[in-house]
């Protein structure tokens, strides 16, 4: 089955016992695979093991991948520094003895001191938040590889019915060609004249070229593999006869019919820079 390079995912997960993490994937054509991943700050080592798994499903491409992460801490226990309070206090009673200070320390100055009152948060581990995101990636990936499937079908649909029709047209064009020499050979002489023309307008090479490709390419655009390149270029041929057909046919019937053979092999190659 064909796949697009166009599509999207997304999914939403919660990260218990707080926080959430979520994950947008798009993609759009590309000659190769190139991977673009936005992360939150302190997230950056993540961005080889996220590179590996689209890699092991994606293999063309430009993939935007955006990550967030909200809520990996809460607030815990309440934290006082004992040690530091008595520090804190030994320097104060030796500048009130030095300076005769009768005037006592309150709570409020006390806790209000650097470093005595601090609040511990409690943090989702690595790994806790690897496993949440990976989850996230994975279903996100998922339904990015679903909707580039569902425009691949559609594609192959099109391009099946292109390729019918450019067959269709080619025996049209051979049959054309046939009536049209015999009528043409009568108008000449001689059988040099006649020799020197066939050799200057036979196409039959290429009609059976032409005749190959088609063929070649009804049965790899049910490949289920990333053929899109190899699509490019059969269609790239197909354009190349069609050309060469175009140059060579003397018969005004059969160039009509081939310029609608363009036409067509034009319309599949715009396609076909869509697919993987």
């Amino acid at each position: 089955m064909l796949r697009s390079m166009t599509g999207f995912g997304s999914c939403e997960l919660g990260l218990k016992p707080f926080g959430k993490v979520s994950v947008e994937i798009r993609s759009i054509n590309h000659k190769f695979l190139e991977i673009l991943i936005h992360l939150p700050e302190g997230s950056l080592s993540l961005e080889e093991r996220i590179k590996r798994i689209i890699e092991s499903k994606i293999k063309r491409g430009r993939v935007t991948c955006s990550i967030n992460i909200s809520g990996t801490s809460k607030a815990g226990d309440v934290f006082i520094n004992k040690a530091l309070v008595k520090k804190y206090m030994a320097r104060i009673k030796e500048i009130k003895q030095e300076f005769k200070i009768e005037e006592g320390v309150n709570l409020d100055t006390l806790i209000n001191l650097p470093g005595v009152l601090t609040l511990k948060e409690e943090t989702l581990s690595s790994e806790s938040l690897w496993s949440r995101l990976e989850g996230a990636l994975d279903i996100a990936l998922n339904n990015l590889v679903k909707t580039r499937s569902k425009e691949g079908r559609a594609l192959e649909g099109y391009l099946k019915k292109q390729a019918e029709s450019l067959k269709e047209k080619l025996g049209n064009i051979r049959e054309r060609l046939k009536k049209s020499l015999k009528e043409k050979l009568k108008s000449f002489v001689t059988d040099e004249e006649r020799a020197g023309f066939l050799k200057e307008t036979d196409i039959g090479e290429e009609i059976d070229r032409l005749q190959f490709h088609i063929r070649n390419f009804k049965s790899k655009i049910t490949k289920d593999a990333a053929i899109g390149k190899e699509l490019d270029f059969i269609a790239q041929e197909m354009q190349r006869e069609a050309n060469t057909l175009a140059a060579k046919t003397f018969d005004v019937g059969v160039s009509s019919l081939v310029l609608q053979m363009k036409g067509s092999i034009e319309k599949i190659r715009e396609q076909v820079q869509n697919i993987e």
